[in-house]
């Protein structure tokens, strides 16, 4: 049987927080990326939703991104190779800290936001980010863009890998996801969003916004949970997976 993990970013949030899409949105995926406090999160909303991934589960990841709250960490920032280093060190730390006292276990690491997007293009970032998360666990597993920089760095050293596609971000036809600041970046429209997960797991390819079809590894499909139909989408796309006897788990 085919199989693929639905990851979802969460515990964006702070304080007392209620999660209340973040509890929906855990009984249709496999995997939870949980912010680190850089660019959303902070100490009490990392203990509740790992406690909450671990009721329903889930395969728990550090989500680490820039230190830009009010940016939500989607602004590009010019760092160097050693920061983007210590930045995700010190997040996957502060994450683990609340996964090792409940006797879990960290799963994988994914880096949020610009980022993720920097990464998967510069080289001597991915080789940074990948290089800390070794150095934390060479057991855990690299989340990253698809034929980006980031699995190409964590292949080199020797780190697992999930190749990431979106169900509802569009893509160029370099297979790069398009800036949220182009129209059309965000999928909103359920039935193109069903069509591109089926063609992600079915035929591992996708459809640029040009038209242009292009080769991808899909072994883990993100979802949005901040997105306008998120809980529709995730319905809509476990369903359709049923349909196609495609398994949804962790990698």
């Amino acid at each position: 049987m085919k199989s693929i993990d639905i990851n979802c970013d969460m515990g964006e949030a702070f304080g007392n927080y209620s999660m209340p899409n973040d509890i929906v949105l855990m009984d249709y995926i496999s995997s939870v990326n949980i912010a680190c406090g850089f660019h959303a999160g902070d100490a009490q909303v990392m203990q509740d939703t790992v406690a909450l991934a671990l009721q329903k589960g889930l395969a728990i990841g550090a989500h680490p991104g820039f230190q830009d709250l009010q940016g939500f960490g989607r602004r590009e920032m010019k760092i160097s190779a050693r920061e983007a280093y210590q930045i995700t060190l010190y997040q996957i730390g502060a994450l683990n800290g609340f996964v090792k006292a409940v006797g879990a276990k960290l799963h994988h690491v994914k880096a949020h936001g610009a980022l993720y997007n920097m990464a998967a293009k510069d080289i001597e970032l991915a080789k940074a980010i990948v290089q800390a998360v070794y150095d934390f666990d060479a057991n855990l597993i690299l989340y990253g863009l698809a034929g980006s920089k980031m699995i190409e760095a964590a292949e080199r050293s020797g780190l697992a890998t999930a190749s990431e596609v979106f169900a509802d971000r569009s893509y160029q036809d370099d297979g790069s996801l398009t800036p949220r600041t182009q129209p059309g970046a965000m999928i909103e429209d359920e039935k193109q969003s069903v069509q591109q997960v089926l063609r992600f797991a079915e035929h591992q390819e996708v459809v640029s916004m040009n038209n242009k079809i292009i080769a991808v590894k899909a072994e883990t499909l993100c979802l949005h949970g901040d997105g306008k139909h998120a809980i529709e989408f995730a319905k809509t796309i476990r369903e359709a997976f049923k349909s196609k006897g495609i398994a949804v788990k962790a990698p």
